[in-house]
Parts: C-alpha cells; sequence; structure tokens
C-alpha cells in the first residue's frame, strides 16, 4: 500500500474517542412499466395510483411496485446501533462547490445523473448579502414527517438517528416524498434511473439491505442514508472523505464527537463557538444535521463550478 493510500484509509476510520403494518393500501402507489429486472402481465386487477402530476387514477397492478409485505427487514437494520446517535455539520465557510461529495456518493451507491443524495445548492440570504454554497443531505429528522404518512412502514426512523427506507416494502406512493420539506427524496422513474452500469450488472447477483439502497428497486423511493452500513464499519461516509476542503463533519452525538478525517471536535462546542443551526429547525422535524454559518470564508463565492481545493 503506498502512502496515499495509506493516507486514505486513515482518513476514513472514524477516531475512536472514548471521546405494517403488513398493509393492504396500495392507493397512490407508483407507476411503473417494469417492477424489477422481469417483465409482469397484466392481472386484471385495477389500484389506484398517484401520476407524476399528483392525479389519482386506476391502473392495472402489474404496473405497481407492491412491496413484501410478508416480512420486514431483519430487526438489527430497523433498530440501528445501540448507544449510538449519528450526527452531521456542514462547515458553509468551506464548501466551494466542489461537488466532490457528490461524486463520492455516486460512486459508493453505484449512482450517476440525474440522481444526486446529496445536493449542493446556491444560497442567499437577502439581496443584500453574498451568496454561499450549501451542501444538502437528507437531515435524518428525530422528528420525521416521512416516517408518519407511509402506509406500509418501508420508512423508518432508528434508534441511532438514522432514517431508512426498506425498498421491498415500499410501493412507490412518494406520500413520503410530499411530506418531506427539505426535498431530500427522490423516485426511482424505471430501469437503469440514475444506476452506474456497476449497478445494472449487479440486478440479479447481489442481496438488497435498505443500509447501502442497492441494488436499486425501480418504482420506489431513494434517498441520503447516511451511510449506515459504514458507520456499522466505523468508517466515515464517502461524502466527507472524498470532499477537499474537509467541509462535511460526522459523529456521535453521545459521544459529543465529530470529525472530517482530519479535524476533531467537541459537537456542543463546535456547535456554540460557531453558531451552529440547523435548517428550518421551526417546522419541528429536528434534523441531524447542523450548519456552521459562511462567516470568514477560506475563499470568495465564485459562480462556476471549477474544483477548489484550498489544502493545496
Amino acid at each position: 500500500m503506498n502512502e496515499n493510500e495509506n493516507s486514505g484509509t486513515s482518513r476514513r476510520n472514524f477516531l475512536k474517542l472514548g471521546l405494517l403494518s403488513g398493509g393492504s393500501v396500495i392507493a397512490g402507489a407508483g407507476i411503473t412499466n417494469l417492477v424489477s429486472c422481469d417483465e409482469k402481465k397484466e392481472s386484471g386487477k385495477k389500484v389506484k395510483v398517484l401520476t407524476a402530476d399528483g392525479k389519482l387514477v386506476e391502473v392495472d397492478s402489474s404496473h405497481v411496485h407492491e412491496g413484501k409485505f410478508e416480512k420486514l427487514a431483519n430487526r438489527e437494520i430497523r433498530e440501528g446501533i445501540e448507544g449510538r446517535k449519528f450526527v452531521m455539520v456542514i462547515d458553509l465557510a468551506k464548501c466551494a462547490n466542489a461537488r466532490k461529495c457528490i461524486e463520492g456518493c455516486q460512486k459508493m451507491h453505484f449512482k450517476q445523473s440525474p440522481v444526486e443524495w446529496i445536493k449542493v445548492k446556491k444560497m442567499q440570504d437577502a439581496q443584500t448579502t453574498a451568496p454561499y454554497w450549501m451542501p444538502q443531505p437528507c437531515f435524518h429528522c428525530d422528528n420525521p414527517p416521512c416516517t408518519k404518512v407511509c402506509p406500509v412502514d418501508a420508512t423508518f426512523k432508528r434508534q441511532d438517528g438514522i432514517v431508512l427506507i426498506d425498498n421491498e416494502r415500499c410501493i412507490g406512493c412518494r406520500f413520503c416524498m410530499a411530506a418531506c420539506p427539505y426535498n431530500a427524496r427522490s423516485f426511482n422513474w424505471g430501469e437503469n434511473w440514475g444506476q452506474s452500469v456497476q449497478q445494472s450488472k449487479e440486478c440479479h447477483s447481489s442481496a438488497y439491505s435498505p443500509e447501502t439502497g442497492s441494488p436499486s428497486v425501480m418504482g420506489t423511493v431513494e434517498k441520503c442514508d447516511f451511510c449506515a452500513d459504514m458507520a456499522k464499519k466505523e468508517e466515515l461516509p464517502d461524502c466527507v472523505t472524498s470532499c477537499p476542503n474537509g467541509t462535511i463533519f460526522y459523529g456521535d452525538a453521545n459521544e459529543d464527537s465529530v470529525t472530517n478525517g482530519e479535524d476533531t471536535f467537541r459537537l456542543s462546542e463546535l456547535i456554540k463557538k460557531r453558531a451552529g443551526y440547523r435548517y428550518l429547525e421551526e417546522l419541528g422535524t429536528e434534523p441531524r444535521v447542523y450548519y456552521l454559518p459562511p462567516v470568514n470564508r477560506d475563499f470568495a463565492f465564485e459562480e462556476d463550478t471549477e474544483v477548489h481545493n484550498t489544502h493545496e
């Protein structure tokens, strides 16, 4: 292993700081031309679904991903890691729209355009203030409206703070998408939608897990999963380690610690000293992602998407 590989491995590892209801509800299910890797014949059974423009129509049930209601994902996946409360902090003073966080996330989850589980948006608080770049993953709220509207218990909140989707139960109704005030969820519209060539080849060969969201299930909802599988291995998410500027911190609120792989802080002290806040917290969603205001920036705001690296 060369020096760069050693550095990358070290950066990806956490610092150990001691520091359903089975449902019969199909109304609103999403329409798909292909429910899985195999085509289905028309069943003659009609169900109500929600179209892309928000209208209720009746279609043959063969065009709907109905989910597998006979079982839930295993208990360990649905309960999460005992004693943990995963949290993320994003330093807006460091974000230069390098988009490496997006690239890292897509590579890890076998995604490609137009699917982006983490988005980087241009923000401006007022006409007289300077714009800034704002990465937005799923916020994994402690009071998530998305889980409350799911009719089949496909999306759920774990004890470690992570919100996941079981796409083997998801019927594609998109009620969770409508309920999310952060627009954090996306819909898988069809075969190979937003999938890399590598994932397409895995369609029949890989076991699905809600902790990885892979392989994708068409006709279902997807989103940032807070890299639950990497957290289990005490590794940092790819969005954290891919950023050249150390913009994103990840850690455990119970240990009061967050790190970007190079710098480590007490979560409580960082939020207090840097006036950290949670986006649209007034909605009562209690998001698990904190932002540090874009003050004393490492560089000036630029409109283009040129990759900036303040460490070089």
